[in-house]
């Protein structure tokens, strides 16, 4: 293995890309200037996968958005301005995609790296790639109005957003959950999905008795060498990834569908202020988690991927609060889901390890919930009741964004979380514990107006990009 001299390097190149439809391997591969390559491995279950010339097409093209978005685990180890592609030209509305998603995404790596990709990042487009246009899917290219080109055609043969099978992504906390028993609710067909060995994302996933897949994803063993050699390193988005994955597994599945649980907070970022308490950044931690991506990379998909293959979060139009109260009207998931990102390394042995109790997710979790479920089932499912812990107060300080910014976390927005602390402050099981009586004594009378009534946080709202025929039976679900 050579010698990783990060500074040196000047040019990042996706190499190529390939899936062997009777394995359900696919292989993504870098390279830094000329140097080894990276390979990557994503292994889709259910090979061999049957493929039409039609479907053939749809799969490479899907294949080539995975290897472009998944580069950004490697690109980002040296950030070189220069980035090649070798096997393949992209167009100018891929390109675009791509510069959004790695700046933007690469937003809270480069601020803690002290690094500014304003303009740094430029994907090569070539004005010979295919320009899909806005036009209706369905016709042959011969039909195409005058100096355009139709969007690649439906696969599957359905009709665009009429769920018929769903690849449901399932991360193990609260939020995919939800989604996966309201889509239960509206006679949605559903394949639970995961990426990764988690057991605790195996152990809900198997818990609620539907169909399940598992993906596995391998990254290139040098990129570990490379962090030890001084490679840069931090958060990437990670949930544009996954995306990109499950739209290549729905291609090659036959499925018409890839739904997220990603809730309108998640486009709400950390404001971070200077010493005179100014705004001088925000920086998104769940970046692509969030409504940008997901309505340009939803679009994107459709024009570029498949026609038929529909890509949104079915959580869009409610707050973090709506989600918490959805999931503390049943008890079903209880003793196996967490929202705990620390503990997801060492799962496996004992359901007392769900929680650390010291992050900011099992703050903001439990917090949450505490307005919406009676107070010993949710210390039972903690083991331990974190408002009433006077060390943790920072930790909950910076969710109410009182002398801190929001953390770099998947949590929800400051006002959710005064909005909560200001509803238990009024109920007696919760008004005494530590820190909700000092938020009450301490901080309440400081925010004035800033404390927002939790029932104005609870109602939908926002775009989104659930299919009409379903979001109808969703808000019905919601709302009962």
């Amino acid at each position: 293995m050579t010698t990783f001299q990060r500074d040196r390097i000047t040019v990042f190149r996706f190499v190529r890309c390939n899936v062997d439809a009777a394995t359900g391997v696919a292989r993504l591969v870098y390279a830094f200037d000329d140097g080894e390559e990276l390979t990557e491995t994503i292994t889709i279950s259910g090979a061999p996968f049957v493929l039409d010339g039609t479907r053939a097409e749809a799969v490479e093209r899907a294949l080539r958005l995975l290897h472009l978005i998944a580069g950004v685990s490697y690109y980002k180890a040296a950030v070189p301005r220069q980035i090649r592609i070798d096997e393949y030209a992209i167009d100018a509305e891929t390109a675009g995609l791509l510069d959004s998603i790695y700046e933007n995404g690469l937003g809270e790596f480069a601020y803690r790296n002290g690094l500014d990709l304003r303009g740094r990042i430029r994907f090569p487009a070539d004005s010979s790639a295919s320009q899909p246009s806005t036009a209706s899917a369905g016709k042959t290219k011969a039909e195409a109005p005058s100096g355009g080109i139709l969007p690649p055609p439906a696969v599957a043969g359905r009709d665009v957003g009429v769920a018929a099978s769903a690849l449901v992504a399932i991360g193990g906390g609260k939020d995919s959950l939800v989604t996966i028993e309201a889509l239960r609710a509206a006679g949605v067909a559903q394949t639970v999905t995961w990426i990764g060995a988690s057991p605790l994302i195996a152990a809900c996933a198997a818990r609620t008795g539907l169909p399940t897949l598992n993906i596995s994803r391998q990254l290139a063993p040098p990129l570990f060498e490379y962090n030890r050699q001084g490679a840069y390193n931090g958060h990437i988005p990670v949930t544009a990834i996954n995306s990109a994955i499950l739209v290549l597994a729905a291609v090659l599945r036959g499925d018409d569908q890839v739904v997220f649980s990603n809730e309108r907070s998640a486009s709400y970022g950390s404001q971070i202020l200077d010493d005179a308490g100014r705004v001088v950044a925000q920086v998104n931690h769940q970046w692509s988690k969030g409504w940008a991506f997901e309505r340009d990379f939803g679009a994107h998909v459709q024009a570029h991927v498949a026609a038929d293959v529909h890509y949104c979060s079915a959580l869009r139009p409610l707050s973090e609060l709506a989600v918490a109260r959805q999931f503390a009207r049943s008890d079903r998931y209880d003793a196996h889901f967490s929202s705990c990102n620390r503990n997801f390394h060492i799962l496996g042995e004992r359901s007392a390890n769900r929680w650390c109790g010291q992050c900011p997710k099992c703050h903001f979790v439990f917090l949450a919930l505490a307005p919406f479920m009676p107070k010993p089932r949710l210390v039972g499912i903690f083991g331990r009741n974190l408002l009433d812990e006077p060390s943790l107060a920072a930790g909950f300080d910076a969710l109410i964004e009182y002398r801190d910014h929001k953390p770099f976390e998947c949590v929800g927005e400051g006002r959710e979380a005064r909005a909560a602390f200001t509803a238990l402050a009024q109920r007696p099981a919760w008004r005494e514990d530590a820190l909700v009586a000092r938020f009450a004594d301490e901080i309440a009378p400081q925010l004035g107006s800033d404390a927002p009534a939790l029932d104005a946080l609870l109602a939908p709202q926002g775009e989104h990009r659930i299919p009409p025929v379903i979001w109808e039976k969703l808000r019905a679900h919601f709302g009962s």
